[in-house]
């Protein structure tokens, strides 16, 4: 029998630098709740998540500082373009994100948005440490020799 093809994530932003500057301990899915107008610039694709984290507020979490444009033809009913936007999880991953963060110094990055097969937005979110420059320069000299190693491999055939 042949197995159905799953639809591939559409991913509507990435945080590219956050693998770079943080050494991810745990990744978790959650909801995001939007507006309508949210949802279609989201699915433009010109979303950015590069500066934006995850705090905690009355035992609930925001993503902060994510920056989704206006869409034009939201006209009067458009969105605020980095307002705090509550983010869906359960009370137990709730409690386990702020508690890490509060007992570790940990924080909560954003690492992408997408839409699952459903069409839902969600948020795929770390709990990272951050990074010191010794351990950024180690990641850069690994990332260089599996590139070098490639290519030697695929030149010797």
């Amino acid at each position: 029998m042949a197995e159905k093809d799953a639809k591939p994530r559409r991913i509507a932003a990435e945080n590219r630098k956050a693998r770079f500057e943080y050494a991810i301990a745990d990744t978790f899915e959650a909801g995001i709740a939007l507006q309508g107008s949210e949802v279609k610039s989201l699915r433009a694709g010109k979303a950015t998540i590069g500066e934006s984290y995850a705090a905690e507020k009355n035992g609930e979490l925001f993503l902060v500082n994510a920056y989704i444009p206006e869409y034009l033809e939201a006209h009067q009913f458009n969105h605020e373009t980095k307002r705090p936007r509550k983010l869906l999880l359960h009370r137990r991953q709730v409690d386990k994100l702020v508690g890490a963060v509060q007992r570790e110094g940990m924080t909560i990055v954003p690492l992408k948005i997408y839409f699952n097969d459903r069409g839902r937005a969600k948020v795929e979110i770390a709990l990272a440490k951050g990074k010191n420059t010794a351990d950024k320069r180690e990641t850069a000299k690994k990332r260089d020799w599996e590139r070098e190693k490639s290519r030697l491999l695929r030149d010797k055939g």
